[in-house]
């Protein structure tokens, strides 16, 4: 079911709204920031994420199963789409970049600068730097928002995607330092394993010798953070050249994002394959 799940998720964030109408955080935000601001809870971080991740995740655990034996299993399955489609990262990270590429295109870089701070929260001090920034947020958000979802999704099932989104929500969202280290530290682990496979992704659709150069170094690297290793490896699988004013630095997101694109189709060749075999 995993893989059918996997499918239709694709199917309704593509061709339908209902993503942008059912992530909704604000109830879950309020509570986070109620209880972390809270004198019983402001020096317990831990007991904070298990009370507002494990909660919710129990409450699903126990719905599915309730559903999972009835009408073999036909009534579990749209919870599972509905988890996986919250699960998602939040926006469109392609059309999110639309003015970014607009202004960069006519080699405005003030105009870069402006809606880059505006719509992706970068900043930058040149605008070389700049444009590196923006190949990495792509990289990271394309990453976090999808590919790790459906990773921990296909392995663990929904309650494992679900546990990612609000950990990454804590990790993004939160106030208290003390409770945004231990979500990262967190997430870092739930990070580990997918962020180097699909870095490894990289290597088979795209330059093989250039990823295996940096993941020679940093595979085992427990340190070095999940967003710093998929930028590593996308450049250097899509062979990006030194960032340019204009179309020419326009290209190189276009060659990252069909880098991103080749690489989905091979995880969803594997899951199918994978689906196949069992």
């Amino acid at each position: 079911m995993s893989f059918v799940v996997l499918l239709l998720a694709i199917l309704i964030e593509k061709f339908s709204s209902l993503r942008q109408r059912f992530q909704r955080d604000g109830g879950w935000l309020r509570e986070l920031h109620a209880l972390e601001a809270s004198p019983k809870f402001v020096t317990r971080p831990w007991l904070v994420l298990a009370i507002l991740i494990l909660c919710p995740v129990a409450l699903l655990a126990l719905l599915l199963w309730v559903l999972d034996p009835v009408a073999y299993g036909l009534l579990a399955l749209p919870v599972h789409v509905l988890v996986v489609i919250y699960s998602l990262g939040r926006g469109d990270v392609e059309a999110g970049l639309g003015p970014f590429r607009d202004a960069w295109r006519r080699g405005d870089l003030q105009a870069g600068a402006h809606v880059a701070e505006r719509d992706l929260g970068i900043t930058a001090e040149n605008g070389e730097q700049l444009l590196e920034k923006v190949q990495s947020h792509l990289l990271w958000q394309s990453y976090q928002g999808f590919f790790a979802v459906i990773f921990w999704y296909f392995l663990l099932g929904p309650v494992a995607a679900l546990s990612y989104r609000l950990l990454a929500l804590a990790a993004e969202q939160g106030k208290n330092p003390e409770l945004v280290e231990r979500a990262q530290q967190l997430r870092h682990a739930f990070d580990w394993v997918p962020v180097r496979l699909l870095a490894a992704s990289f290597a088979l659709v795209g330059n093989f010798a250039a990823v295996g150069r940096v993941m020679l170094h940093e595979l085992l690297n427990w340190h070095i953070s999940a967003e710093q290793l998929i930028n590593k490896a996308g450049c250097a699988a899509a062979e990006i050249a030194a960032p340019q004013a204009g179309p020419e630095g326009i290209v190189s997101l276009d060659t990252l994002w069909a880098l991103l694109l080749r690489a989905a189709l091979l995880w969803y060749a594997g899951f199918a394959v994978w689906t196949l075999l069992l």
